[in-house]
């Protein structure tokens, strides 16, 4: 072990998964504190939590699940649904506790699920459900529903259950802009070291900018931690909501197909250590206790992210050490109490801008998942049904569906999920590659019968 502290690598590689980590943490416990209307303590401790559970999360992969470096962290699904259905709060009337004590209880038996899954072996038949033109249409609406969101806080709207303006405010609004800007220039433009830092950048150069320009964010700001303080059930006591309880645990199964991508995902990088059946089942069961725990706490709940194998291709640190150190550090800013505070003074807006533009991305993972499938004219509705049904879903608002019963307003209010859902359905009731089979078939052999054009 003492030759792995000595080796310089280790720790510049590890600061670089410390970073890593952290930009794809910091940022979600600002937005659901703002999304589920919490007190500055409660955001302070969801954060020091966040940041402890995530490093905890990360070492107990490496060593015992799929035994990668391959981070584990806040999922987006999860994070885009919790979200979204915070806005329930506002829309149908329904109080923001009781939909969060039902997030919480619906977390928690979502884990218990997903353990089960992991000790049985069961999760290896729930991914064959997900085939290139499920995973486009999840990826493309995942993008939609979260840059929804993130578009909204960053012009200053309230995009959760707590209250805010309903203008959308100028000055903070264009800060915003300028950040994006930004961040797309460093990312397209510049060096390969100074993309990948893009959004850390963004997060320097716009957080002293708002400070400067607007003062401090009275919505986060105000709060110091002195002492590690536990808040059970923060978003609130446990509820049985049956309808958002129902769409969590769909939410929870669908997030499993996500984490097994990441995994097989990493298989060329390792091509003399692929992944085993155990690795799958320890990495699902250690993603069940990692939901459950966050369902008492009040967090987004981990997964592996499939980003990181961009990540490791893009710093060619392929080895498992530097990502254990980072994922220690990243655990010891947690236990610290002045860190987690310090952080939730992030300007709502700036963190939503860097965001903005890391998730308009996956419309390229959407993208390389669509060019797997064979489309004609006819099984082209087999994408486009569902891809659709959920944009206009999305943009219905949920007040809309009050007149439904209220235990299915959660999952039909939601675009992504029925999307998702009907696209699952339709891709295995219906063989949709004979279709187009068929067509081509039926084309090649018109052609052949053509007669020759005589040439004049």
């Amino acid at each position: 072990m003492l030759k792995h502290l000595k080796n310089v690598d280790n720790w510049l590689g590890g600061l670089q998964w410390l970073m890593y980590i952290f930009i794809n943490t910091a940022v979600v416990p600002i937005t659901m504190g703002a999304a589920f209307d919490l007190s500055q303590a409660e955001i302070v401790s969801t954060m020091q939590f966040s940041f402890i559970l995530g490093g905890i999360a990360c070492l107990f992969q490496a060593f015992i699940g799929h035994r990668r470096p391959i981070m584990d962290g806040p999922s987006g699904l999860w994070w885009g649904v919790l979200l979204a259905l915070s806005s329930l709060a506002a829309a149908q009337g329904m109080p923001i506790a009781e939909v969060g004590g039902s997030i919480a209880v619906g977390l928690i038996i979502t884990g218990i699920l997903t353990v089960i899954i992991g000790l049985t072996g069961l999760g290896y038949y729930l991914e064959k459900l997900f085939n290139p033109s499920v995973m486009g249409v999840f990826m493309l609406l995942f993008g939609v529903s979260l840059c929804i969101s993130f578009f909204k806080g960053m012009v200053g709207l309230p995009f959760g259950g707590g209250e805010g303006p309903t203008e959308i405010q100028i000055g903070p609004a264009i800060l915003s802009f300028v950040i994006v800007i930004l961040v797309l220039i460093l990312t397209i433009r510049g060096s390969n070291k100074l993309s990948q830092y893009a959004m850390l950048i963004g997060i320097i150069i716009g957080w002293p900018a708002y400070l400067l320009l607007f003062g401090a964010d009275s919505q986060l700001a105000g709060g110091t931690g002195s002492s590690l303080e536990i808040f059970w059930f923060p978003l609130g006591s446990p509820a049985w909501n049956i309808g958002i309880i129902l769409t969590v645990i769909i939410t929870g199964m669908l997030n499993l197909s996500k984490q097994y991508g990441s995994i097989k995902g990493t298989d060329p990088l390792y091509p003399d250590s692929p992944s085993t059946s155990k690795d799958y089942r320890n990495s699902f069961t250690i993603t069940g206790v990692m939901t459950i725990l966050p369902g008492f706490l009040g967090l987004v709940p981990y997964s592996p992210f499939v980003s990181s194998i961009g990540f490791i291709q893009q710093t060619k640190i392929y080895e498992r050490m530097p990502f254990i150190f980072g994922a220690v550090m990243f655990f010891v800013m947690g236990i610290i109490p002045q860190i987690g505070s310090f952080f939730t003074m992030i300007p709502l807006s700036v963190g939503c801008a860097v965001l903005f533009v890391s998730y308009v991305q996956l419309f390229g993972s959407a993208w390389d998942w669509f060019k797997l499938v064979e489309f004609n004219s006819l099984n082209i509705y087999r994408a486009a049904i569902p891809m659709f049904l959920g944009l206009v879903l999305m943009a219905v608002p949920a007040s809309a569906f009050a007149s439904l019963p209220g235990y299915v307003q959660p999952l039909l209010s939601s675009g992504l999920l029925m999307g998702t859902i009907i696209s699952i359905a339709m891709e295995n009731l219906m063989n949709w590659d004979k279709v187009g089979a068929t067509i081509s078939n039926n084309i090649g052999k018109n052609i052949d019968k053509e007669e020759p054009v005589n040439k004049l």
